[in-house]
């Protein structure tokens, strides 16, 4: 006879309906704290915000961490809709262009997801590489039409991404000139 263990680690349990629905009141309630004050904001406010006591939002997110890690994968999961959706765009450049625009006026309106954009973490890379697929096809395309520079690279695109949390955070309204620029640097 064959002992299989199982490890219940690897296997999630749903979660009851009551529990999924104030884990979803947490994420929104994060999202605008967050959003408002970045990795400064207290999850106290997070679990007022939610209506809920700090200890489900210690239940669901074990560290402030762990919630800003949360936030960040839906964050990187929303720009890679957005990426694949630009990818049905007929004309590479404006779909490519489009798509910048729209992650960049993201960042911009959320401090958080800024800051996680800012130090790109390892821990959102599995998000990130749908993302960078997403980009260099749609860089590809821009470069077979002769819209963008042979020599860009979804690599430059993200850390043009990352550096513009920076810029956000040092000039205020300074960023859309760095995107403008940057996207005139890609150009062909």
């Amino acid at each position: 006879m064959v002992n299989v263990s199982v490890d219940t680690q690897e296997l999630p349990r749903p979660l009851r309906a009551d529990a999924r629905r104030n884990r979803e009141r947490v994420l929104k309630a994060a999202r605008a704290v967050f959003s408002a004050h970045g990795r400064d904001a207290h999850l106290e406010d997070v679990a007022r915000r939610a209506k809920v006591g700090v200890g489900t939002v210690y239940r669901h997110f074990p560290t402030k961490a762990a919630l800003l890690e949360a936030l960040a994968r839906e964050q990187f999961d929303l720009l890679t809709q957005w990426s694949q959706e630009a990818e049905l765009e007929p004309d590479p450049w404006v779909a490519f262009q489009a798509m910048i625009w729209r992650g960049a006026e993201l960042q911009a309106s959320d401090r958080a997801l800024m800051e996680a954009v800012a130090e790109f973490k390892p821990s959102v890379a599995r998000q990130a590489e749908a993302l960078h697929a997403s980009t260099e096809r749609l860089m590809k395309r821009a470069q077979a039409a002769g819209a963008m520079r042979a020599d860009a690279t979804a690599e430059d695109v993200r850390l043009i991404m990352c550096g513009l949390g920076s810029v956000m955070q040092m000039s205020g309204e300074g960023w859309r000139r760095f995107v403008t620029v940057m996207l005139d640097g890609l150009r062909a």
